[in-house]
């Protein structure tokens, strides 16, 4: 099927990738526009946000860059108001800012905590706080049928170390995005006959560039390509997943064909979860 997303605009959050390669929001905003979607391609890092929008008008489909930091309320808003002004409208929500920081209760921080907290998901709460009414408002003007997915589709990118233990001690990490999973629940009841949808994807052990820098000292010492063995090796499939892999779950979940999905959760791992829960 072509055309999944034709004429809709999506706000990609963390639309560029860490390092180079396809990170998930970099593939997802790709895949959304080649899908038909406008593409409002944000990163806190520009440079990272101008190279997704110009992939994506190099396959000749159309995508805007904009820089912030969505954990600053103030560029939130700047931000949801500048895609507004490029394209009218957003139909599309997708979060995909995340970050990793090893270490349990007693070895993390508290700056650790409240940095990756602030990152993985009160950014969340940021960005749904500014969309939220624009989606109602569209929902209203579309005439307000109940059943309808016409006001728009929210996909946050949480984890399975949100569910499960997954042998790495980085307890920010793991409680934020069960805060995502629970946070998107909550999003999609309450704003369910209001024709909007909100899901979480779960990937599990994927082979992104975010990966890289945060874990290679803690499964390899250090050795990248090691980490990934390592990691490929606990997977039930024998191989991580990849961006792709998120970012057309994403899709499904962003989609018309996920009309009745909502305040749930699509687990992208290869089985891993399954395996050892």
């Amino acid at each position: 099927m072509a055309g999944r997303l034709q004429d809709r605009v999506a706000l990609v959050v963390g639309a560029g990738s860490s390092g180079p390669g396809w990170g998930n929001g970099k593939a997802t905003a790709a895949l959304f526009a080649r899908e038909g979607a406008r593409v409002f391609c944000v990163d806190r890092n520009a440079a990272a946000a101008e190279e997704t929008a110009g992939i994506v008008a190099s396959e000749g489909n159309t995508a805007a860059a904009h820089a912030a930091n969505v954990t600053d309320a103030g560029q939130v808003a700047d931000m949801v108001a500048a895609c507004l002004e490029r394209f009218g409208r957003i139909d599309v929500l997708h979060n995909n800012v995340g970050i990793v920081e090893v270490g349990g209760p007693v070895e993390a921080s508290e700056e650790s905590w409240h940095r990756v907290m602030d990152v993985n998901l009160t950014s969340m709460f940021l960005t749904c706080k500014h969309v939220l009414p624009v989606m109602v408002k569209q929902f209203e003007e579309s005439g307000g049928e109940p059943g309808a997915s016409r006001g728009g589709a929210i996909v946050n990118i949480a984890s399975v170390a949100g569910i499960r233990w997954t042998g790495i001690p980085y307890i920010s990490y793991a409680a934020s995005k069960a805060g995502v999973i629970q946070f998107t629940r909550s999003v999609a009841i309450q704003y369910a006959k209001q024709g909007i949808r909100a899901n979480s994807v779960l990937p599990g052990l994927m082979n992104t560039p975010m990966i890289r820098e945060p874990l290679k000292d803690v499964y390899a010492g250090g050795d990248i390509d090691k980490m990934i063995a390592l990691r490929d090796a606990q997977s039930p499939t024998g191989k991580m997943g990849d961006a792709w892999d998120v970012a057309y779950a994403s899709l499904f979940l962003a989609s018309d064909e996920a009309k009745y999905v909502t305040a749930t959760e699509l687990v992208v791992d290869g089985g891993i979860t399954a395996k050892f829960s």
